[in-house]
């Protein structure tokens, strides 16, 4: 049928089919003619004029037909010129479309923006983009993300306090692009009264009140002459007290033995607030943020010293800041330093070592987070996916007059306002940044990217990029057995979950800007080249690490022999 229908199409377009059609007439009646012409010729003597008069009739047939076909054509050519017209009108029209819907297309494919879920505290007034948080809105607004809320499809939840209680649905339904900004279970390292109970050396001795009052008074007693401060989970009310002084009976508080000859500068005692980003647990990855840190001073000064005034030592919110100390006019005001390097340069001119420092206060931050791994790893098997959390801590210390560092404590969702101090934008801002191009949040510049294809995700990184130890790889140790610590991290023993932690730990590397890893421990490339793989699959140096750090620190070992920049 369809084949019949596309023949006739072709013979209606076809002007000799018309020429035929006018012609049949006079065909059929030439035919007729001739059978006539036939039939007289037999018995008509009048053979020769009948001839004569079909040879006219067929010129007058010629005549005629070239004359319809002429007005066949004629009528074609003015129906073709209309269709002709119809269609350029209509390609015109749809040419003018085009920039509508290509605008259209760009709006629903690549003009999608990530959401931010900014989520305030209920005891602050404004919690909006012009409040507390304000620097974190303007930082997620210039990395192209929207602000949207609780019901939206958002790409990253900051919170300011503890999200998993209120927001316990949301946060055991993550989806694997989601991002919030706290681990479950790191309270055990912010909980003022847990952390400063932590037998580590560089916090100062504590117990907790009444709970342990027996071990207090048996401490104090074979140690004459200490104060103490008795502190809450809430840091409020801190003042030096006597033994006799302290309020043994007092729920929710502890006593922390007090550093009494601490480092001055100016005649003041100070603070150092280290901003320390964890990225994974399980295996973990610590960072720091070393392009600056934050520097406290007390309003008065220490000496003469009064128990009883505690702006001589007590860091609160009416700190003076750097800039309005003298030491600091030349170096931070006039020529621009960062904070950190002001005070490193301050600590050099007075003979001090500030390297060695800044050591000690990275080795504090790693014990504290491998002292408190088991308990977070174990909060983090309630949810879908250790990779949906990150988390950021400032560890404040003081230093004493020989540079000994010590703890006093590590605040989640520290301040990152500056109303009250107009130029730390600059710090809060640079810490916030770098943050969130550390855990990947940045690379969130489309819902695509968000939910990005393998074919994406292989542009960022690939099994070639965390390939190590091509030399004992290639061993017929580790192309048989996967026993060997070293050979998990060989191709055909290398498990898929443990390939993804390092595929996360390459992009980190790539995007830390001014943050440095903490743990596993930077090495240089001295150190890495030197490391021969012995006999014994036990290597002292990963001694007390669970398997999956002891594999991770190998990896960053492995990355530092093929290429320095993964190096201290």
């Amino acid at each position: 049928m369809n084949i019949e229908v596309y023949k006739l199409k072709d013979q209606l377009t076809n002007p000799f089919f018309f020429f035929r059609i006018a012609c049949l007439p006079f065909k059929m009646g030439d035919r007729a003619r001739q059978g006539q012409y036939q039939m007289f010729s037999q018995y008509s003597t009048g053979h020769n004029q009948f001839r004569q008069y079909g040879s006219k009739s067929n010129i007058n047939l010629l005549v005629v037909c070239v004359l319809v076909l002429g007005v066949i054509l004629t009528g074609l050519n003015i129906y073709q010129l209309d269709r002709i017209k119809m269609d350029h009108s209509t390609h015109m029209a749809e040419l003018a479309r085009i920039p509508e819907v290509e605008a259209r297309n760009f709006d629903q494919t690549t003009n999608s923006s990530p959401i931010v879920w900014i989520q305030g505290g209920p005891r602050y007034k404004n919690n909006g983009p012009t409040g507390f948080l304000k620097h974190i809105f303007r930082v997620f607004d210039k990395m192209g993300f929207d602000v949207g809320d609780r019901s939206s499809d958002w790409a990253v939840m900051w919170s300011h306090d503890y999200p998993f209680g209120i927001y316990a649905a949301e946060m055991r339904s993550l989806q694997l692009h989601q991002k919030v900004n706290h681990f479950p279970g790191s309270g055990f390292i912010t909980n003022k009264v847990n952390l400063a109970q932590t037998q580590l050396s560089f916090i100062p001795k504590a117990f907790e009140i009444p709970r342990k009052k027996k071990e207090f008074l048996a401490y104090v007693g074979k140690h004459k002459n200490t104060s103490w401060v008795q502190k809450s989970n809430q840091h409020r009310g801190i003042k030096i007290k006597t033994v006799d002084e302290v309020d043994l009976s007092k729920e929710g508080t502890f006593v922390q033995e007090y550093i009494s000859r601490p480092f001055l500068i100016d005649g003041r005692k100070f603070d150092i607030g280290v901003y320390t980003i964890v990225t994974s647990v399980d295996p973990l990855r610590v960072y720091t943020i070393d392009g600056d840190a934050l520097f406290r001073f007390c309003p008065q000064e220490y000496y003469p010293f009064d128990r009883a005034n505690l702006d001589k030592y007590v860091v609160g919110d009416n700190y003076r800041p750097m800039w309005k100390q003298p030491s600091f006019e030349d170096l931070y005001v006039d020529h621009k330093f960062s904070f950190k390097n002001s005070f490193d340069e301050y600590l050099r001119q007075k003979g001090k070592d500030s390297k060695s420092m800044w050591s000690s206060i990275k080795s504090a931050i790693r014990e504290v987070f491998l002292a408190k791994e088991k308990d977070i790893v174990k909060s983090l098997q309630k949810y879908r996916s250790k990779r949906n959390f990150f988390e950021m801590v400032r560890f404040d210390f003081v230093i004493d007059e020989h540079l000994n560092v010590f703890l006093m404590e590590a605040n989640m969702s520290p301040n990152l306002s500056s109303d009250h101090f107009p130029p730390n934008e600059r710090l809060y801002e640079h810490v916030i940044f770098n943050l969130l191009n550390l855990v990947g949040v940045a690379y969130y510049t489309s819902t695509n990217d968000q939910k990005a294809s393998s074919s994406n995700e292989a542009m960022r990184v690939s099994i070639q990029d965390i390939h190590v130890f091509p030399d004992f790889c290639n061993r017929q140790i580790c192309s048989k057995d996967c026993e060997k610590t070293i050979c998990k991290l060989c191709r055909n023993c290398l498990s898929p979950n443990f390939e993804l932690d390092l595929k996360y730990a390459y992009l980190e590397h790539m995007s830390r800007g001014s943050a440095r890893r903490t743990f596993p421990p930077p090495i240089t490339h001295a150190e890495a080249t030197r490391f021969v793989l012995k006999k014994s699959s036990k290597l002292s140096f990963l001694a007390g690490l669970n398997l999956k750090n002891q594999l991770m620190y190998l990896w960053f070992i492995g990355k530092c022999r093929l290429d320095e920049s993964w190096c201290n």
